[in-house]
């Protein structure tokens, strides 16, 4: 044995190699250890802020009376195509899962979602969405009165 060597110390202690090795794992500790601490930070983006529907159209106002905001989970299947409809409240939807065509009657404006895609909605305007080959899944917060319904069915019909 080395008398300059404690019997305890490490063999990376011995070799000049060694103890880099020894300082790039600390350092590669410090550097985990400081994206541990980055993966529990909390973030914010917005995903929206519109003062118009996805046609250009502006919001005017919001209907006046008791607030009550509404959050729907919607399921749409394959191959479905929703109704006629209006909505008299500003509403939002985000697609959580599949794809979805949103179709405004009169000039025929199309729009198509995706997952991840946030829609701000058509105030009092009929439209309709329709799915291809795959379902949709929406979160749509609505923001109007108490005792207000969430849409109207309104019937129009377009030719084809």
């Amino acid at each position: 044995m080395s008398p300059n060597i404690h019997p305890y110390q490490s063999s990376s202690a011995r070799h000049p190699s060694g103890a880099l090795v020894g300082v790039l794992l600390f350092m590669l500790g410090i550097v985990t250890s400081a994206q541990a601490e980055d993966s529990l930070r909390v973030t914010s983006d917005i995903v929206l802020r519109a003062t118009a529907s996805w046609d250009g159209v502006r919001y005017e106002r919001y209907p006046s009376g008791q607030p009550e905001m509404t959050v729907l989970k919607i399921t749409i299947p394959p191959h479905a195509e929703l109704s006629w409809h209006q909505h008299g409240m500003p509403s939002v939807a985000y697609v959580l899962s599949g794809e979805l065509t949103v179709e405004r009657a009169g000039e025929g404006q199309v729009k198509h979602i995706v997952m991840g895609d946030v829609l701000p909605e058509v105030v009092n305007e009929s439209h309709r969405g329709y799915t291809g080959d795959q379902s949709a899944v929406l979160i749509v917060f609505c923001a109007g009165i108490l005792g207000m319904p969430l849409s109207n069915t309104t019937g129009v019909r377009t030719t084809p």
